[in-house]
């Protein structure tokens, strides 16, 4: 399995999230042992220059906290971005790191129907409206290179629009909108066929008392003879221990009931975060 993950330019180099993931991305037990970072990079995001939005050259900077290599490619360039593509999974498998494709393109019409590029990057647009789009540059010179002929690649067009114009025409049929077809939920039969939640029936998750007071004194007890333990220690686990005899719990002790109940039935407990490992909690 490789995860590949798709960003914008502006995102890339605006959204925290992405500077905090890479800075977990080598961390034992949360590493994917390397991702794949697409970044689409129409070099405006949505109607802000670069010079306004980031201190650095490239929006793929952010990825030189972890020395991912950055392949920067030419999006009108069919082959070069394959290529490219093929090397970063190449990088990927063999060095388990992150890597980052940045590719360098343009968008062709505004980030939606009521945005128009040209108030705000008007001498940039006009070059776009001159430029050859990236199907009919790369068709050109395929057929030109003798590889397709000019009736494949007609054919294939109206191929994949068939597709589109079919696809269309069923949506058209589609009387009822049923929610739950938009929702990716994991449980099959979670929603009912009116789209609305069935009352949810929990199984009872409860365990007997003997094993809570079981789990109470293991909590409370110190696993190795003549062990010397901090004696603020010591009191927390004498105070823990009283409260097992008492029947009585607080949220610590609750907590350990729980994690230590799952534990006994096999299940792997893992804790992670800033705190966990001193037990400050």
């Amino acid at each position: 399995v490789m995860s590949i993950l798709l960003h914008g330019d502006a995102a890339f180099a605006g959204q925290g999230v992405v500077y905090e993931t890479f800075h977990l991305s080598d961390l034992p037990s949360y590493t994917t042992n390397g991702t794949i970072h697409v970044v689409v990079n129409n070099q405006i995001g949505f109607t802000t220059d670069p010079r306004m939005a980031r201190s650095s050259p490239y929006p793929t900077d952010v990825a030189r906290v972890v020395n991912a290599p950055i392949f920067h490619v030419n999006a009108d360039d069919p082959e070069a971005v394959m290529y490219v593509c093929s090397v970063a999974a190449e990088w990927r498998n063999t060095f388990n790191k992150d890597v980052v494709v940045d590719l360098v393109c343009y968008r062709r019409r505004g980030h939606n129907e009521m945005d128009e590029p040209m108030f705000t990057q008007p001498l940039m647009y006009k070059q776009i409206h001159k430029q050859v789009p990236v199907l009919k540059k790369y068709a050109d010179k395929l057929i030109a290179d003798g590889t397709v002929t000019l009736q494949e690649f007609e054919e294939e067009i109206a191929k994949y629009d068939r597709i589109c114009e079919e696809a269309y025409t069923r949506s058209k049929d589609n009387k009822i909108l049923h929610i739950k077809h938009w929702l990716d939920s994991p449980w099959p039969g979670f929603f009912n066929v009116d789209g609305e939640p069935k009352s949810m029936s929990c199984p009872a998750t409860g365990i007997s008392e003997e094993l809570l007071t079981h789990i109470g004194n293991v909590a409370s007890s110190v696993p190795v003879k003549d062990f010397k333990i901090h004696s603020g220690l010591s009191r927390i686990l004498k105070a823990r221990s009283e409260m097992t005899k008492n029947r009585v719990v607080d949220w610590a002790l609750a907590e350990y009931m729980a994690f230590g109940s799952v534990l006994k039935e096999g299940i792997h407990v893992r804790l992670s975060g800033q705190d966990v490992e001193r037990g400050t909690f």
